[in-house]
């Protein structure tokens, strides 16, 4: 496999050159600087969570597109292992395991996230219609929705519209750990 930066150095500048994008203009859809594209680009950065999330959702594509490259086709089960897969993004309070890749025929990428302790991160909206389902497994931590911060412990399931401001944090003194399988609406060919 590919190391992480050097994947995604190449990803973002294949993305940004197939649809004919100026750094100047990925900078204007991602929101994220030019100079920092740059220095993703050139394999001199590591973005944090939230850049990521930034850039995926200017090229209206998933985060897990950007971690490693989409699996291919496999007729048998496909068995994945979130200790060789986590990584922490720019040694951001987040740590990120892609369980399963985007693939456009499921519609759906599966993420561990574990949320160190005081991690806080708020969400911008992703494209409409975009699903997340969120399954607390391990510790406990908050989701804000409609404007409040709701305590969830393991075992508590949540399915809501990320298509509005939503966000995560860890107030406690130990990590949380949960599944995030955010569902993407078909994606129309570009004209």
């Amino acid at each position: 496999m590919q190391e992480p930066n050097k994947y995604l150095a190449t990803r973002l500048r294949t993305l940004r050159k197939e649809r004919g994008w100026s750094l100047d203009r990925c900078a204007g859809e991602t929101g994220v600087s030019k100079a920092m594209l740059g220095q993703i680009e050139r394999g001199e950065s590591s973005p944090t969570i939230a850049t990521l999330w930034k850039i995926a959702g200017g090229f209206h594509t998933s985060l897990s597109d950007f971690l490693e490259p989409t699996p291919a086709p496999h007729p048998g089960p496909l068995y994945r292992q979130a200790d060789t897969l986590r990584r922490q993004p720019a040694g951001d309070g987040i740590l990120v395991a892609p369980l399963f890749p985007f693939e456009d025929r499921f519609g759906f990428e599966m993420l561990e996230l574990t949320l160190l302790p005081g991690y806080e991160r708020r969400s911008d909206p992703h494209d409409s219609g975009v699903i997340e389902h969120v399954i607390v497994q391990r510790g406990e931590m908050e989701l804000l929705l409609e404007g409040r911060w709701q305590p969830l412990v393991p075992g508590t399931a949540v399915r809501f519209h990320a298509d509005r401001p939503h966000g995560y944090r860890n107030p406690g003194p130990t990590p949380a750990v949960f599944y995030n399988l955010i569902h993407y609406p078909a994606r129309k060919p570009d004209t």
